[in-house]
């Protein structure tokens, strides 16, 4: 059974679904392929069939459920074809996404960046792959933030929530014991305001752990 995530009684029933599993999806706490029910989902949030029917459906056209002809719902399992396709889009979008930020990147921007990466670290000493996942998206969608740029951010957002899942399971299996090398250069980019630094920082840093993805 999932275990529910804390949601806002406001939203209505479909919503709250929505967002709470569109988290856990993009945060890796679901495994690659695995397999969910209307009346699993419905059980777990206290609904009816119908709000969990719309929040599947909203997740499937996102790309981060896959809906099968027969009804069957699974998270999503990538081909090395897409995991190449998906590296390819995040080493477009978030560079120049960070670029975009770098002109707002003031001192209490880099602070709270310092900030997230110690807990990242933390996470990473922990050996919490879920946790690891999601600070380091944090991370990135604080940077991303100041881009003032909510089209590009959202796409690049919707490529996260398809690699969640598979992201998790890499991070798993590498049990890696030190935190991200080239968050800090993205960091030393920014206070030294140096925009091809931080574009090549950003594209290493994104796409150096979907090469270990392919088989």
């Amino acid at each position: 059974m999932l275990n529910q995530r804390p949601v806002d009684p406001s939203l209505a029933a479909h919503d709250r679904i929505y967002r709470s599993l569109r988290a856990r999806v993009m945060h890796g706490e679901l495994e690659p392929g695995q397999s969910l029910t209307l009346r699993g989902i419905a059980r777990t949030y206290e609904v009816s069939m119908t709000p969990a029917r719309e929040a599947v459906r909203r997740l499937a056209a996102e790309g981060a459920l896959q809906l099968s002809s027969s009804g069957r719902i699974a998270t999503p399992e990538l081909s090395n074809d897409r995991i190449e396709e998906l590296a390819s889009l995040r080493a477009m979008l978030e560079p120049e996404l960070a670029s975009r930020a770098l002109p707002r990147a003031h001192f209490a921007l880099i602070d709270r960046l310092e900030a997230i990466n110690a807990g990242v670290s933390q996470m990473v000493a922990r050996q919490d792959a879920s946790g690891y996942l999601r600070m380091n998206l944090e991370f990135h969608r604080t940077l991303y933030l100041r881009a003032q740029a909510p089209a590009i951010l959202a796409v690049t957002e919707t490529v996260w929530l398809q690699l969640g899942p598979t992201m998790r399971a890499l991070y798993a299996r590498l049990r890696r014991t030190d935190p991200p090398h080239y968050h800090k250069l993205i960091l030393a980019a920014l206070k030294a305001g140096d925009e091809p630094g931080l574009r090549l920082a950003v594209r290493t840093d994104v796409t150096q752990g979907l090469r270990m993805l392919k088989n």
